[in-house]
């Protein structure tokens, strides 16, 4: 047992609850919030070091045993997740400094801000998919007030539309869980896995695979991702790099967990419907990405082509697919992330997101402009930054796997990832000099922007030491035993 795990979701719930009481004191709101993240990413940092030493850890909830009792398990990925959510997490709490506004401040931002960190990191670390669905409903409530936080008629219309395909998810997930306890006689993934296996997947239990496919893609943003791209425009900067760093990766972690160590069993179904849901996914999120013309829409829609790219990491399900996916979805929690405060950053200079009404800001602004286009690079996989060596592994495992169909719309997603994000470097930096008056962002704004730059360009130039832990991960994914002789052999 390993009382560290429980750190990663204590620390940010009890700084939530004290914050609480100190809604009109913003000063010790930040200080406060600031030395809860950097707690909790030194607890996340010694969870990673553990596994990487010891190997998988577990904690028993109230002394119950597996798979009686509530467990949270870290084995690589999820150590490896919970690490780079709370690393995000300070920059994006720097950045929303002087950024949200202090209406928002005052009305519980920052407790808004700790909650959700409880829920996506609670979703990476629990073990069975009834605290799953907990968590899940954590992150997504601090997730409906941080989107409405500001009350604009747009702000409202958004979180309306986003509660009510949530609300459906949630549904659907509460019965896909009853379905499944009524058949197996148990929520704990370990024990799910088992149980599976002496089934048989076929037939009723194929169909529960399928509901929780659908529960998660809508979380992830896979093919059913039409609430995203104007829910995610609404919130301030800050709240939307949280949200594209974050709130679809749980979503994508929860898909890998289930379909690698409960229903993988069948994938001539289940990988089948993924890949299928990849590609449409990564099509329509093209199309998107070229046909708009305003930051925030642009840099959604590269979001849901990304969900779409690493699915179809998962859907192929060999040992380089697999790992392409983790290391993917590890460098693209920190890219976008980045993307998005620096299309806040543009944003706030220029006072409007759309690319028309800009023009020249390399002259004013040229550190903006060349961490963007650097960004876009990494982001679509140019080597040797971050993206690429996850790119690489997916789209040899794609050839390997012999998807040659679904590798060629992977590789052109990339290219249009890549001439989006560049049309928008061309169309917000070069030509002609709008008149329009601009403001010089703070320093908390841009250090923000660069510590980011700097995490993303690292995890490039280290991708191979990067990989090492990588590697762990997707061997116990590929290896379930490995997980639930972890958790249910102590």
């Amino acid at each position: 047992m390993n009382n560290l795990l429980v750190l990663p979701l204590l620390i940010p719930l009890l700084t939530a609850a004290i914050l609480i009481f100190l809604k009109n004191n913003i000063a010790v709101q930040r200080w406060l919030s600031s030395l809860s993240l950097l707690a909790t990413v030194a607890a996340a940092g010694m969870i990673v070091f553990q596994v990487k030493t010891q190997g998988i850890q577990t904690l028993h909830m109230g002394g119950w045993l597996p798979p009686y009792g509530i467990v949270f398990v870290a084995d690589m990925l999820a150590a490896l997740l919970v690490f780079v959510t709370t690393v995000v997490g300070v920059f994006c709490l720097l950045y929303s400094f002087g950024t949200v506004g202090e209406q928002r401040e005052r009305y519980y931002y920052y407790p808004y801000f700790q909650f959700l960190l409880v829920g996506v990191n609670g979703s990476f670390l629990t073990g069975d998919l009834f605290n799953l669905f907990v968590c899940f409903e954590v992150m997504l409530i601090s997730s409906y007030a941080l989107i409405v936080l500001g009350g604009t008629k747009r702000q409202l219309r958004e979180t309306l539309k986003y509660i009510l395909i949530n609300i459906i998810s949630s549904t659907l997930f509460v019965a896909a869980v009853a379905y499944l306890y009524g058949v197996l006689g148990t929520l704990n993934m370990a024990d799910l896995s088992l149980r599976v296996a002496e089934a048989g997947q076929d037939g009723v239990l194929n169909a529960i695979a399928i509901l929780f496919m659908i529960v998660f893609s809508l979380k992830a943003g896979l093919f059913l991702f039409f609430w995203l791209p104007g829910s995610y425009s609404v919130p301030p900067a800050a709240v939307s790099a949280l949200f594209g760093a974050l709130l679809t990766k749980v979503g994508l972690y929860a898909l890998i967990r289930t379909f690698t160590l409960i229903f993988y069993h069948d994938p001539s179904i289940t990988h089948s419907w993924l890949a299928w849901m990849a590609a449409a996914t990564m099509i329509l999120g093209a199309f998107g990405a070229i046909a708009y013309s305003d930051i925030q829409r642009i840099m959604n829609y590269n979001v849901i082509i990304t969900v779409g790219f690493i699915a179809f990491g998962l859907s192929v399900a060999s040992d380089t697919s697999i790992d392409g996916a983790i290391f993917y979805l590890l460098h693209d929690m920190v890219a976008k992330a980045l993307l998005f405060i620096i299309g806040g950053l543009i944003v706030h200079v220029t006072g409007t997101s759309k690319l028309k009404e800009m023009g020249g800001l390399i002259k004013r602004h040229p550190a903006i402009g060349w961490l963007l286009f650097v960004t876009a690079l990494a982001i679509a996989g140019i080597p040797p930054l971050s993206g690429f060596a996850g790119k690489l592994l997916i789209i040899e495992g794609g050839m390997q796997g012999h998807a040659f169909w679904l590798t060629g719309v992977a590789l052109g997603s990339s290219f249009i990832v890549l001439y989006s994000l560049i049309r928008l470097f061309m169309d917000a930096f070069w030509g002609e000099e709008n008149p329009n008056p601009q403001v010089a962002p703070s320093k908390s704004m841009l250090g923000s922007a660069v510590a980011l730059f700097a995490i993303m360009v690292m995890m490039g130039l280290g991708s191979e030491w990067v990989y090492q832990f990588v590697a762990e991960a997707g061997n116990t994914l590929m290896n379930p035993s490995t997980y639930i002789d972890a958790v249910l052999k102590e």
